[in-house]
């Protein structure tokens, strides 16, 4: 094998986590390549709020933050199924920008950095030979030093690989529906609501250009009863919470249909993949209400890309390299994952959901510890 075959960093998926990583690794002169099954711009199933303490990292990588004239997000209104509406402060705060702008701005950055992305490329096979990895993807073949695997919430790749979460039964981690909307109406920009149902959760924020993202979460059992009608379920579960209802019946809905995802699973996950690095939705997804997947994907690209440089620069030996990810990774969002898996059992209830949010509201401290221990701190 010549060394003009070889890269350096593979990358398997272009959403933050993996643009990130990507334009960190190739800043050091390292090749890269990178490859996204979708092809830019396109939108993603998300919440779209991120913590400012993602603020500075995206500001180093290159983007035009202030430009973009994006909304500060300072106060959260939380709703129990029968709306009733409780106010806190977010200390940090964050911004609301749509994964359409972000995803898309990543992406030129990257090619501007010298990264070979390789879009409508989905990855259907990774080896690791020795101390090479041989990936196919779009029928073709590359061979890499180092792979990251960054695509998100699920993919063929989990299967193959007999991934734990895959192989667990359907329960109360690991069987959701996501569904997203782009809307128009009148919201509060400095304001990111989350009104509960049954089975259920849905955050609105607003985003750029005046416009706001709707996105909820919610069981698969609450679709199948509605006879998999999204439309159905929204009119019959949804819109019991009467804040829902004044938002779903008063927007202006942006999309002919909604984007959707299912199968979605909170269950822990490894950072470390057949010597593959993990990264964001792939390492562990925390549960949307925390608000904070974006900043952790983010931020798990800088760790990652640290470990990397380090290895390729011969100072630690691949074991070394993949230990220390472990273990930073760990550090940085095991906690935070946690704290996200064991509130989300409080929410979409009825009487459990109510009694949470007026406790939490009626002790701020610990209103103030629960916001705090899901949000970092600046990367």
């Amino acid at each position: 094998m010549s060394d003009d075959q070889l890269y350096d960093v593979a990358v398997i998926g272009g959403g933050l986590a993996g643009l990130s990583v990507a334009i960190k690794c190739a800043r050091q002169n390292y090749r890269v390549i990178l490859f996204e099954k979708e092809q830019y711009p396109f939108h993603r199933v998300c919440g779209e709020y991120v913590s400012l303490e993602s603020w500075n990292f995206l500001q180093r990588l290159g983007l035009d933050l202030p430009g973009f004239q994006l909304p500060v997000i300072k106060k959260l209104e939380v709703s129990d199924v029968k709306g009733r509406i409780y106010a806190f402060d977010l200390p940090m705060g964050g911004f609301g920008v749509s994964r359409f702008l972000l995803d898309d701005s990543l992406y030129r950055l990257a090619l501007a950095s010298g990264v070979e992305v390789c879009t409508n490329s989905k990855v259907n096979r990774v080896l690791f030979r020795g101390s090479i990895f041989d990936i196919e993807a779009g029928g073709h073949r590359v061979v890499a030093k180092i792979a990251v695997g960054a695509y998100g919430k699920r993919s063929n790749l989990d299967i193959r690989w007999k991934r734990s979460f895959t192989l667990e039964k359907k329960n109360s981690l690991n069987n959701y529906v996501g569904i997203k909307y782009h809307v128009r109406g009148d919201h509060d920009a400095s304001t990111i609501s989350l009104h509960n149902f049954f089975n259920g959760y849905c955050g609105f924020s607003q985003i750029e250009h005046g416009r706001s993202c709707l996105c909820y979460l919610t069981t698969a059992e609450n679709l199948k009863s509605c006879r998999n009608s999204v439309q159905e379920m929204e009119q019959k579960i949804l819109y019991k919470n009467p804040r829902l209802e004044e938002i779903f019946t008063t927007s202006a809905f942006l999309y002919k249909e909604p984007l959707a995802i299912s199968q979605i699973s909170f269950a822990p996950k490894s950072s470390i993949q057949g010597h593959i690095l993990m990264a964001g939705d792939s390492a562990g997804m925390i549960s949307p209400l925390c608000g904070n997947g974006m900043s952790m994907a983010m931020h798990a690209a800088k760790l990652a890309s640290q470990s990397i440089e380090r290895y390729l620069e011969k100072k630690i030996s691949r074991e070394m390299m993949e230990n220390e990810y472990e273990v930073t990774w760990k550090k940085a969002f095991s906690k935070r994952l946690w704290i996200g898996r064991s509130v989300q059992h409080f929410f979409g209830g009825n009487l459990s959901t109510s009694l949470f949010i007026k406790t939490i509201h009626s002790i701020p401290s610990l209103s103030r510890w629960l916001i705090r221990s899901t949000h970092g701190s600046s990367f």
